[in-house]
């Protein structure tokens, strides 16, 4: 040990340049919103069934979640009094700050995160010309309930990373 102490650190544990960031639901807003305001962080995005528009999905909280309307509002926004705001923390309406790879996984009957969000998510990175891959479950809702879809996701997220990594 004492042959360590008067010697700079020099070992790399990672590559800087090779390192994404992955996150589902609220992980996946925040996958955005990390790339969207903080660009040079990391080098790749997933983004697994996450929220790109808080405007739209406060809007739409459905009837089981109505007990969280309240602290949902308290925590990030009142979408009819504070528009400016919402738009301001939500990545849809910064896409075009975006410039890094992304995959965007999806379910068609997500009732929390609703499809068309992704599909917004995906035009404006494609708008920008952002390396963007994007997949819709057509069987699924707000997460992989499916085993085969989970091997679907997350083989693709693998063939992402590798392509955009490697």
């Amino acid at each position: 040990m004492d042959q360590v102490e008067n010697q700079p650190f020099t070992t790399t544990l990672c590559d800087p340049d090779k390192i994404g960031i992955i996150g589902g639901s609220y992980g996946g807003n925040m996958v955005l919103a990390t790339l969207a305001f903080r660009q040079e962080e990391f080098k790749v995005g997933v983004d697994i069934f996450g929220v790109t528009n808080w405007e739209r999905t406060l809007k739409n909280i459905p009837s089981w979640w109505e007990s969280m309307r309240d602290a949902l509002y308290q925590k990030l926004g009142n979408p009819y009094e504070q528009v400016e705001y919402i738009r301001s923390i939500s990545p849809l309406f910064h896409g075009d700050k975006i410039n890094k790879p992304v995959i965007v996984l999806q379910g068609a009957n997500d009732p929390r995160v609703l499809q068309v969000e992704s599909d917004e998510m995906v035009d404006e990175l494609r708008k920008n010309k952002v390396p963007t891959e994007y997949i819709v479950f057509t069987d699924e809702g707000h997460g992989f309930s499916k085993k085969e879809n989970r091997i679907t996701g997350y083989r693709a997220i693998l063939e992402f990373l590798d392509k955009y990594l490697k």
